[in-house]
C-alpha cells in the first residue's frame, strides 16, 4: 500500500510521519558511531607499524593475553585481543577472518594453544598477514586433526578422563562443550603459576567444542607466511615434541622457555619479545 499518496486520510498521513521520525531518531546515531569505528580501522594501519591481533585458545580467554598487551601496546602498537568462539576449525577461521577483513595495513597474527590451528587457517591467502606467531600452539599441516596430532605424540593432558563435557542449545548429535576438570586444570595447563591464579583460571575457563578436534586442517597459512614459535618444555596439554615437531614443518624460528601450557601468562615478556621478533623481521 502506497502510504504517500494524496488520497489517505491526514490522520494517516501524521501517524507515518511521526514514525518515519521516530525510526530516524534510532538509524541517525548510528552513523557516527560506524564512522568513528571505520576510522578507528584506518587509523591502525597507518603508519610502518603493523596491528597485532592476539588468538586463544580453548580453555581461555581474551584476557589471558592481558601481560603481552600491556607490553606490546608500551612499543607503541595497536592490539586486538580477539574472542575466539572456540565453535570448531569450519566455524572459528572464518570468524577471524572477517575481522582481520576489517582492519587496514599490514597485521601479525599470534595464536595460542587451539588458536594456532584458527590462524593457520584464517590467514590463508591474506596478503595483509605478514607473519604468523605459535604460542605452545597447533600448527597443523593441511588434512590433519588435532585427534590426530595428539595421538601420534601421547602424553597430553587434555583426555577425556580429565574433560566434562556438557551439551549445549542447537550442538550437533554426539558434540558437547568440552571443559577441563578443574581438579585436573591446575597441574594440566597452569603448572607454573600460584596456586591461587591457577584456581581461578580453572572457574573461568571457556569450554571447546568437541567437534573442533576430529576436524581436519585446510591449506596452512604458514606455508606461504613467515613463522615463528615459543614452545613451553613444560607444556602438559600438547606435548613439546609435538609442537617442535610441528614448529619445524612450518619451518618457525624457534624459542624454546620452560613454562606451562600458558606460557604467555607465566612468561609474558618473552613473549611479547617473540612477537616484536616477528613485527620486526617482516616490518
Amino acid at each position: 500500500m502506497n502510504i504517500t499518496r494524496v488520497t489517505q486520510p491526514a490522520r494517516l498521513r501524521l501517524v507515518v510521519a511521526a514514525v518515519i521520525v521516530a525510526i530516524a531518531g534510532l538509524v541517525i546515531p548510528i552513523s557516527p558511531i560506524a564512522s568513528a569505528r571505520t576510522a578507528e580501522a584506518a587509523r591502525a594501519g597507518d603508519g610502518s607499524k603493523p596491528s597485532i591481533v592476539l588468538v586463544h585458545g580453548a580453555w581461555a580467554d581474551s584476557g589471558s593475553w592481558g601481560g603481552v598487551t600491556q607490553r606490546l601496546r608500551a612499543h607503541g602498537y595497536t592490539v586486538y585481543a580477539l574472542p575466539n568462539p572456540l565453535r570448531g576449525l569450519d566455524f572459528d577461521p572464518a570468524y577471524l577472518a572477517d575481522f582481520l577483513h576489517t582492519i587496514s595495513g599490514p597485521i601479525v597474527l599470534v595464536g595460542h594453544s587451539y588458536g594456532g590451528a584458527v590462524i593457520t587457517n584464517a590467514a590463508t591467502g591474506d596478503p595483509q598477514v605478514k607473519a604468523l606467531v605459535y604460542v605452545d600452539a597447533f600448527a597443523p599441516a593441511q588434512g590433519q586433526t588435532l585427534a590426530q596430532l595428539l595421538a601420534a605424540y601421547p602424553g597430553s593432558c587434555a583426555v577425556p578422563a580429565n574433560l566434562n563435557v556438557v551439551p549445549f542449545p542447537g550442538a550437533p548429535i554426539g558434540v558437547g562443550d568440552a571443559y577441563i576438570k578443574q581438579s585436573v586444570f591446575p597441574s594440566c595447563m597452569a603448572n607454573d603459576l600460584p596456586a591461587k591464579e591457577a584456581d581461578a583460571l580453572a572457574v573461568t575457563q571457556r569450554p571447546i567444542a568437541t567437534i573442533a578436534l576430529g576436524q581436519p586442517s585446510g591449506v596452512p597459512a604458514w606455508q606461504t607466511i613467515p613463522s615463528w614459535a615459543v614452545v613451553g618444555t613444560a607444556d602438559h596439554a600438547i606435548p613439546p615434541a609435538l609442537q617442535l615437531a610441528m614448529s619445524n614443518a612450518a619451518h618457525a624460528h624457534i624459542t624454546t622457555i620452560n613454562a606451562s601450557h600458558l606460557s604467555m601468562i607465566s612468561h609474558p615478556s618473552t613473549v611479547a619479545d617473540v612477537i616484536l621478533q616477528a613485527v620486526r623481521a617482516t616490518s
